[in-house]
């Protein structure tokens, strides 16, 4: 009964869902060379709609001397620069395509892991592509559709749960339980430990520090805990340390995962472990050099073309992580190329004076609210003392500060907290900054 509430469900909410799940599983066992080939088609397609209905891309053409049919294979979108946050912001209506009114989309906002939310459009296509293949990812782990899974993380994970009401039906529905990464005080986890016995999951799905912060709190506490088949983590770094603790502390193993709606990328490991298969349907992943270059092999900046994405065609746009691609083939049999490692994407968890674990992911929501913030960092020196560093945008009204303190004294009154109004933030040596940074020792 559950197996087929959750399909008609997902039927309803994407239309065409059951066949698309179907298509793409089948695509995994697929060779490279045919995977390729149906990416560049989609690619010719995509091309060929931004130049003719896209003006940024129709005028970036044009600049470039360039033609649709110059652009036809994922070698030749070499020949494009980069499109970075900035340059969407400043071409926003540019970006937008003339025939939108005949795009069923919505509308969508990055969860700002590099400090920076953007605002962008995501058809319903691709948004449908999207849950499919995070559904085919999971399937590399033994996962099959309506199994049972608890999520452990922020909204980004959490689609549809804007309220209490709305958040159980979503469980029920989709036979899934939500548990919050922005309160994890030692109440709260005892009771995440209750509702995850309770729940007998398949799979646990969340962030991986906070998965990594639960299972070294119940290894701690020498709390019993059930035995899921696997673990799913996402959003940040997995650290050889968390994955070893998790896998330990629940007696399974752990898969990590990479994507991002904006671009389309994705990227899952299987039971091998030898890397993360790269999607290829639904978007092209470079590994690029200094001059955004492509390559064949090694570490390298991340780019993103989404091919299915024509609300909002991002071609070649900046990801902000840096990742390292190998040339290995995976034993597993799936054509796919492999991501050896994920060299971005960090985030940290801040301890409360209270000795409440909260994920950094809970000022990212609190910014995306203040206007006109161009970039923010806060950084916790002290157990009861956070600097946030804010780069603001000239209309910026310092009197929305004061509502960022209220917000951040709900989770923690005993939060001394200091704004600093800069014109810069210091970056990583991969061009990145971390938008949380923790001095002290948890």
């Amino acid at each position: 009964m559950k197996r087929l509430l959750f399909r008609a469900v997902y039927e309803l909410a994407y239309p065409g869902f059951l066949r698309e799940y179907r298509r793409l599983m089948g695509n995994q066992w697929k060779g490279y060379a045919t995977l390729k080939e149906e990416q560049n088609a989609s690619l010719k397609k995509l091309v060929s709609f931004a130049y003719d209905n896209v003006p940024y891309y129709h005028r970036l053409f044009k600049e470039l001397n360039l033609k649709p049919e110059d652009v036809r294979t994922v070698d030749d979108l070499q020949k494009l620069p980069i499109l970075t946050k900035a340059i969407i912001k400043r071409n926003w209506d540019d970006l937008r395509p003339m025939n939108l009114r005949d795009i069923r989309y919505v509308d969508k906002a990055t969860g700002g892991s590099t400090g920076t939310p953007l605002e962008y459009r995501m058809s319903k296509r691709d948004q449908r592509m999207s849950v499919c293949l995070l559904y085919r990812g999971w399937s590399y782990a033994g996962y099959h559709l309506s199994d049972r899974v608890v999520f452990m993380g922020g909204s980004s994970l959490m689609p549809g749960a804007k309220s209490s009401a709305t958040r159980r039906m979503h469980e029920i529905l989709k036979n899934i339980r939500m548990l919050s990464s922005f309160d994890m005080s030692e109440a709260a986890m005892e009771d995440y430990a209750r509702e995850i016995n309770k729940a007998a999951p398949k799979y646990l799905f969340g962030y991986a520090s906070s998965i990594y912060h639960f299972s070294s709190w119940l290894e701690k506490n020498g709390k019993g805990i059930h035995r899921p088949d696997g673990i799913f983590t996402t959003a940040e770094k997995l650290f050889p340390k968390a994955r070893k603790t998790i896998e330990e502390t629940f007696m399974c193993p752990v898969y990590d995962t990479y994507g991002l709606n904006d671009g389309g990328v994705s990227a899952f490991e299987c039971s091998e472990k030898t890397g993360f298969h790269i999607d290829t349907e639904r978007a092209i992943l470079e590994v690029v050099d200094k001059d955004a270059r492509q390559l064949e092999k090694g570490e390298g900046l991340i780019l993103a073309t989404s091919l299915h994405n024509y609300a909002m065609p991002f071609i070649r746009y900046d990801t902000g992580d840096v990742g390292v691609l190998s040339d290995e083939v995976c034993p597993c049999g799936r054509g796919y190329r492999l991501l050896k490692e994920i060299k971005g994407r960090e985030q940290e968890m801040l301890i409360t004076p209270e000795g409440m674990a909260i994920h950094g992911e809970f000022f990212t929501h609190i910014f995306w609210d203040v206007r006109n913030v161009k970039e923010f960092q806060v950084v916790q020196d002290k157990k009861d003392h956070l600097t946030i560093k804010i780069v603001p945008e000239p209309d910026f009204d310092k009197r929305e500060l004061e509502n960022v303190r209220a917000l951040i004294a709900k989770r923690s009154p005993a939060w001394n907290v200091d704004f600093d109004i800069t014109t810069s933030i210091d970056r990583t040596k991969a061009g990145k900054y971390r938008f949380v940074i923790s001095e002290i020792i948890p």
